[in-house]
């Protein structure tokens, strides 16, 4: 929690061999709600005015020389009602999205659906038909709501349930999550239904998305601070549909009552070192005309990463403070909540450091497993991509989340050892039975090529092996049951392909020269498998042309055996830099450029322009493809 950190016997406990602090018998094993609406007042204005003492008392009695981790190697006008343990199966059609978890869709730039593929891209919504062995233009929409001004408002997701596509973005003008709502017609004819907003803080990651979708419940992380000395109304989570010239601040529903609202019993009588944050879970169903939403909240630290599972969403908090800190604490104190999606109430968890990213996390089997670096700094904007420090792999039994006054025993962390972490941004990713970890450039002069890179079976009791790769990593991917780790180096990139079958060991490379990622985030990629040593990886490049400037295209590898090939490249003959008459979202955060698989078919999305290609078990050659911008139906 973001709080003044603890008491130094609660430290020890977090970075020595002592016991697990155990709640008393009889008492609820998990987060305990506010009793009351007044309960959850007095409370925030406890803790606003409790002093803010950073490097002080309890900081000072945490022991200097501890190591980072100890290890062994309410009713409203507008429809907007609540809903209340509702299930959550997964299912859906063939996914075009390179997702973390199977069952678990993410907010992208293209979907899939039906006959049609869609299309956001600078503010406005594209269908374009594929059915039939066509590929033709059939519509196009603003992606924002009629009478709304899209000024200072960014929209970068996109999802679909059955004929309704959600569009999400946020607006700095009216300060929330908006959530826009269209349908899609048999003839796949867009029109726009609603526009809801939630209140939320800036929740932009480079590498993490902000909503989900399993079956047909929408699924948001949506942190909120609790500023001291402002009226808490005007904070709290709330929904409230668009109506034309609405005031900015008028009609907000609440969709979080205080008894939705948990804290760890201990939080009465320790001090935050920052305001408040309300770590917020929203689930809104999809499958009524009307948007309907609920919310769970976690009172914690302003720092944070969220992970989702099938049926949980994982919140891991910890103080912003951490750099006055350093000097006598070497792992930053934080905690881990599990909200889970069946309505049931939160548990929680003390654990030290930070994990890097999303993908950092994995829930399988009973256990809990992150990757936490003692100076990682979160996933908000571009912490992502600062130095971790001293890495370990937690792996905790789910049973261990409590009332959040239990924390993890030092024997659930296994340190990562003989590699410098400390100044290159790191890449980490969950494949099969791994944990594969790699570092990107180096920030110094002293790192030893090779570059070093670590994997460990995550729910065995071995330690972490090295392997050695030519060159940084940007992005390690699945590739089957193996991996393929991507980077540039010298002027050039570069995909290892790297064998999970025993030991860990780079086994080929593949050299593109004179190019780079056009695009690091994770949906970027894809992999089709073709058999099990067989198949057919995807990945935006940027190559320098004759004229010194730069061209996009859609690199396309063969994978046989792990030994890499290039299969074809399709690439974009649209400038890049032409006048759009763009209203809203005009920088792609989220990219322009994705490689999309469905059945045989092989296409490129490259801004506006869709090319599909042909693989004749060899090669990939451009076979037909199409300007969607502007209502143009002719492809060629």
């Amino acid at each position: 929690m973001a709080m003044k950190f603890r008491c130094a016997a609660f430290a020890a406990c977090l970075f020595t061999l002592c016991p697990v602090l155990m709640a008393s018998a009889g008492e609820s094993r998990t987060l305990q709600p506010f009793e009351s609406e007044e309960a959850f007042r007095k409370m925030i204005a406890a803790w606003h005015a409790q002093p803010r003492k950073i490097g002080g008392s309890a900081a000072a009695g945490i022991a200097s020389d501890a190591p980072a981790f100890t290890a062994s190697d309410s009713g409203d006008s507008l429809d907007m009602v609540m809903v209340t343990g509702s299930r959550i199966a997964a299912g859906g059609e063939e996914s075009i999205t390179n997702v973390q978890t199977e069952g678990v869709d993410e907010g992208d730039i293209v979907k899939y659906h039906g006959e049609f593929m869609i299309v956001l891209r600078r503010g406005r919504l594209f269908v374009v038909r594929i059915s039939d062995d066509r590929l033709e233009p059939v519509s196009a929409a603003n992606a924002y709501g009629e009478g709304i001004d899209p000024e200072g408002a960014w929209y970068d997701e996109m999802l679909v349930s059955d004929n309704t596509i959600v569009v999400i973005g946020y607006s700095y003008e009216r300060e929330g999550t908006e959530v826009g709502l269209f349908d899609l017609s048999d003839a796949g004819v867009v029109s726009y239904r609603a526009t809801y907003h939630l209140r939320s803080d800036d929740y932009y990651s480079s590498r993490n998305y902000a909503s989900r979708l399993i079956g047909d419940k929408l699924i948001f992380y949506t942190p909120l601070r609790l500023w001291a000395g402002e009226d808490i109304d005007d904070h709290m989570p709330g929904l409230r549909r668009w109506m034309p010239a609405m005031e900015t601040d008028a009609t907000f529903s609440r969709i979080l009552p205080a008894a939705r609202i948990y804290r760890r019993p201990r939080d009465e009588s320790f001090e935050y070192d920052s305001e408040p944050v309300l770590h917020t879970v929203g689930i809104c169903d999809l499958s009524q005309p009307q948007l309907t939403c609920e919310a769970t909240a976690v009172v914690g630290g302003d720092g944070q990463v969220f992970y989702v599972s099938q049926d949980s969403v994982f919140v891991w908090t910890a103080s912003s403070h951490w750099d006055d800190l350093k000097k006598s604490i070497k792992a930053r104190p934080a905690d881990v909540f599990r909200i889970p999606l069946d309505g049931s109430a939160p548990t929680g968890v003390q654990v030290s450091g930070m994990p890097i990213d999303q993908m950092s996390f994995l829930q399988k089997d009973d256990h809990l497993n992150v990757l936490v670096g003692a100076e990682a700094d979160g996933q908000w904007m571009w912490s992502a991509r600062s130095a971790p420090g001293d890495l370990s792999l937690l792996r905790i039994p789910l049973s261990l989340f409590a009332d959040g006054r239990d924390a993890a025993k030092p024997e659930h962390y296994r340190r990562l050892g003989g590699i410098n972490w400390k100044d290159a941004e790191t890449r980490n990713r969950f494949i099969g039975d791994w944990l594969v970890v790699a570092a990107g450039e180096s920030w110094s002069d002293d790192r030893d090529l090779p570059y070093p890179a670590q994997a460990i079976r995550y729910a065995s009791s071995g330690g972490f092996q090295k392997f050695r790769i030519g060159h940084p990593v940007e992005r390690i991917e699945a590739m089957g049951a193996d991996a393929i780790l991507v980077g540039g180096h010298d002027d050039d990139l570069r995909f290892t392909s790297v064998s999970l079958q025993g030991p860990p060991r780079a086994v080929s490379v593949f050299v593109q020269k004179g190019a780079e990622q056009g695009d690091d985030r994770s949906h970027g990629f894809f992999y089709r498998a073709r058999g099990d040593d067989d198949g057919l990886l995807g990945l935006p490049v940027l190559n320098e042309d004759d004229s010194g400037g730069e061209s996009a295209s859609v690199l396309f590898l063969r994978n046989q055996s792990l030994h890499l090939r290039k299969a074809g490249t399709l690439a974009a003959e649209r400038p890049t830099a032409v006048d759009d008459d763009c209203k809203a979202s005009c920088v792609d955060w989220y990219g322009d450029a994705r490689p999309i698989f469905i059945g045989d078919r092989v296409f490129a999305l490259l801004g506006y322009e869709l090319v599909e290609g042909h693989f004749d078990g060899r090669r990939i050659r451009e076979r037909r493809r199409v300007d969607f911008s502007s209502g143009n139906t002719a492809a060629h």
